[in-house]
C-alpha cells in the first residue's frame, strides 16, 4: 500500500458519471449545488463547461465525464455540479466539476482500497488514488488534485502557436 493511499483515506463522496461509479476525498468538496448552465467561455478545452458566479466569485466548471476522456457528460435530472476546494490550503480555488449524479458519503478504511491495477484502465494513471469495493461494485477513487490541476488546464487551454512558442523559448534561454 502506498503512502498515498493510506494517507487518503477517510470519507469519501460517491458520485456517478455515466454508468460509471467514482469517489473522491470527501475533504476537497465545499458544497454540492443544483445544476444551472454555467456561461460559456471561448477558445477553452472542451472539458471546460464554462463559469458561475458562486457568491462573488468566478469559478470554473469542469464536465468531468470529458475531462477523464470520456463523452461529454449529459446534463440529467440528478445532475450536480460539487464544488471543490483546489490548490494550497493557503490559497484554495473552487473549482466545479459537473456530474451525473451525488450517491452518498462513504467510509473507507485502508484496507479496503487497493492500488490501481497496471493495466486495462483507461484513465492516466496519476488520476487514480486506489480502488475500493462499494456494494459489490468497483469503484475508482480519485486524486481530484492531479484531475483538476488549474495549471495543466491553463496550458491546454493556450493555442497550439503559443505552446510551442513558449517551448521553443524555454529551449533557447
Amino acid at each position: 500500500m502506498t503512502e498515498s493511499i493510506t494517507a487518503s483515506s477517510g470519507q469519501y463522496l460517491r458520485f456517478q458519471l455515466g454508468a460509471e461509479t467514482f469517489a473522491c476525498d470527501i475533504l476537497q468538496i465545499r458544497e454540492i449545488l443544483e445544476y444551472h448552465r454555467p456561461t460559456t467561455v471561448p477558445q477553452m478545452p472542451a472539458f471546460v463547461h464554462g463559469v458561475m458566479n458562486l457568491r462573488g466569485s468566478v469559478v470554473p466548471v469542469i464536465d468531468l465525464a470529458q475531462r477523464l476522456g470520456r463523452a461529454p457528460g449529459k446534463v440529467l435530472r440528478r445532475s450536480c455540479i460539487v464544488i471543490l476546494q483546489h490548490g494550497a490550503p493557503a490559497q484554495p480555488h473552487p473549482v466545479g466539476m459537473l456530474v451525473d449524479a451525488v450517491h452518498e458519503v462513504i467510509d473507507l478504511h485502508p484496507a479496503d482500497i487497493m492500488p490501481p491495477p497496471p493495466f486495462g484502465n483507461q484513465l492516466r494513471a496519476d488520476f487514480i488514488a486506489g480502488l475500493a469495493q462499494c456494494d459489490g461494485h468497483c469503484l475508482m477513487l480519485l486524486q481530484m488534485d492531479k484531475v483538476l490541476s488549474l495549471e495543466e488546464m491553463a496550458a491546454l487551454a493556450r493555442p497550439a502557436g503559443l505552446q510551442i512558442q513558449a517551448d521553443i523559448r524555454s529551449v533557447l534561454n
